[in-house]
């Protein structure tokens, strides 16, 4: 192995390492039976985020190029398989729950024996193939922290103790919040999307790069805030049936909705459920934990839309957005006030952004070959696209390019709104 090529395998060493831990980081704060709840569907116990990605080193690494390799056991493979139908079949999702055994030890055992397993791999002279399988393994095991994160929260709010997860919440003065202001972006052929083969990681479902015609248009210059979405409320937003799209106008009906998650109590005694407690509805903070059909219900009040994603994209790319991303902490995760500024801002690491456009391939996509092409590929359908990242989500795994993608539905997620508008 030449000198750049054992560089390049102790970063990754160090790297397995460093994203291995944060997942128990993350869990330090709970207590052994906060592991194991499964409110809905969506939400995975905790147990299973944590036996899920080490069974994907185990089943897409370990088995697949380490000779004689020992499974812990086998039976983890029907347990602890998502929805991977090419490897076999997997335990029902909305089970999940169910699953008193393993225990909470054991999984941690298991993820002992792959992780040394892995450390003996990552000593020795590596392909590319293998590389690449095990930085894919780390960026889906940095989607589930993004994910246990916002189940840690599902999990707690929805106890009637409301427990914190990170401690008492201090208690900051509300701040004064610029009035919401559009930049314009000129109509134009622009490039979208990533090369496969450039530099940096990406998913498939990010490539390839291709170019996309733009109409003229405005985009928001932060966020919609609480305070916002609080007058929608009070204008009688989720009574009017003109705003809602004929399923999102069904869907709030079905579900009850007539706050986002995790607000509570009248007018003027809001609260709004964080990983700190229940809160003071601070007025200047993003609304968040929205589903599409209440964002777009707001936009249309609002007299706007939603952006489309290569609008979005665009945008960030065009005016130097990541310049005010935000470094996520994992003792800060509630979405920041906007700053004093008509910069485009709050487009990194805030909320994740509902946008217009419908989980589609780029032209020319091509999923990745075998099992791992069930990865992003088979869920193109009947879903929406999101951009921009999350306070939940891990430093350094977001790009103007991601494709985040979630029923129109889902609200358990740090979901926020964006307007755009067109010119003219």
């Amino acid at each position: 192995m030449n000198d750049s090529n054992s560089q390049a395998t102790g970063d990754l060493r160090s790297s397995y390492r460093t994203v291995r831990q944060r997942s128990e980081r993350l869990c330090a704060p709970l207590e052994t039976e906060d592991y194991c709840v499964q409110p809905i569907p969506e939400v995975s116990p905790i147990k299973w985020h944590l036996a899920h990605t080490t069974w994907f080193f185990e089943a897409f690494v370990l088995q697949e190029f380490v000779p004689n390799y020992r499974v812990y056991n086998s039976s983890f493979n029907y347990l602890f398989n998502s929805y991977y139908d090419t490897i076999g079949n997997y335990f029902p999702r909305p089970d999940r729950g169910n699953l008193t055994r393993p225990l909470v030890k054991e999984v941690y055992e298991y993820r002992e024996h792959v992780d040394q397993a892995m450390q003996s791999l990552l000593q020795s002279a590596i392909g590319p193939e293998i590389r690449d399988r095990v930085i894919l393994g780390l960026n889906h095991e940095q989607q589930h922290q993004e994910l246990m994160v916002t189940d840690f929260k599902y999990i707690l709010g929805k106890n009637p103790l409301r427990p914190s997860y990170i401690g008492n919440f201090s208690k900051l003065e509300s701040q004064a919040v610029d009035s919401l202001t559009y930049s314009t972006f000129d109509e134009g052929m622009v490039k979208v999307g990533m090369e496969m083969n450039g530099s940096g990681f990406c998913f498939d479902n990010e490539t390839p790069e291709h170019q996309v015609y733009l109409a003229p248009y405005l985009l928001s210059n932060r966020l919609i805030t609480n305070g916002e979405f609080e007058e929608f409320v009070q204008d009688g937003g989720y009574n009017d049936p003109r705003l809602w799209l004929s399923d999102g106008w069904a869907e709030k009906n079905k579900r009850g909705w007539l706050l986002p998650e995790y607000w509570s109590g009248e007018h003027a005694e809001r609260t709004e459920y964080s990983l700190s407690g229940d809160r003071e509805l601070d007025a200047s903070q993003p609304v968040t934990h929205i589903s599409l059909y209440e964002a777009d219900a707001f936009a249309r009040w609002a007299g706007a839309r939603l952006a489309t994603e290569f609008e979005w994209e665009h945008a960030t790319r065009s005016r130097g957005a990541e310049e005010l991303s935000r470094v996520p902490s994992d003792n800060d995760l509630h979405p920041r006030p906007a700053l004093h500024s008509n910069r485009l801002q709050q487009l990194i690491g805030e909320c994740w952004e509902w946008t217009s456009s419908s989980y589609s391939p780029y032209p020319g996509y091509t999923p990745l070959k075998g099992a791992l092409g069930e990865y992003n590929g088979k869920f193109m359908a009947n879903q929406f696209v999101l951009r921009g990242g999350s306070v939940a989500t891990p430093p350094g795994h977001i790009r103007t390019t991601y494709r985040n993608f979630f029923y129109a539905h889902d609200r358990w997620q740090f979901t926020g709104i964006r307007l755009a508008r067109d010119v003219g």
